[in-house]
């Protein structure tokens, strides 16, 4: 079965989703079609909200979920690449382009980029322009902006 719920978090109304009893989906809940899932807090949605709420808190920089995101293979290995970057760093999209030994590929990272179905926990958010700036973000960038000013004081509060 296919699961879904929705929770309240900071950055807005968040959907998490799981089939086969892994996680799917963390999207915000204005960009998620229900069909074909059954409204109802699993015990590994539970989870996630609970270890979303800890990175949220500042208490969490790396998730322990089994995930499981539908994409092509190139958008799958994109997504690996993200889920490399570590807590308060970034990465450009050409350095995402030649970890998946594709360096040419930076505009089609971004496209990747804006298909991943579970933000946060396959940090897309720690991707930026060549130039520093906080390229496109599916979530909007003042959502961006909040991970990343989340991530830098967490990071800096840790010191």
């Amino acid at each position: 079965m296919k699961y879904y719920f929705t929770y309240q978090m900071p950055v807005g109304r968040t959907v998490l989703a799981q089939h086969d009893g892994r996680i799917t989906h963390i999207k915000l809940a204005k960009g998620f079609d229900k069909t074909g899932f059954l409204k109802q807090e699993t015990p590994l949605i539970k989870k996630a909200a609970k270890q979303l709420n800890d990175y949220f808190a500042g208490r969490l920089k790396k998730f322990d979920l089994p995930l499981a995101p539908r994409g092509t293979p190139f958008q799958r290995a994109v997504w690996a690449a993200l889920h490399a970057i570590p807590y308060g760093r970034t990465r450009t999209y050409a350095d995402i382009a030649r970890a998946v030994k594709n360096p040419k590929a930076a505009r089609a990272v971004g496209g990747a980029n804006n298909k991943n179905p579970i933000f946060i926990v396959i940090p897309c958010h720690r991707v930026i322009g060549a130039d520093g700036s906080l390229a496109g973000f599916a979530c909007g960038l003042g959502v961006k902006k909040k991970l990343l000013a989340l991530e830098a004081s967490a990071k800096t509060a840790a010191r």
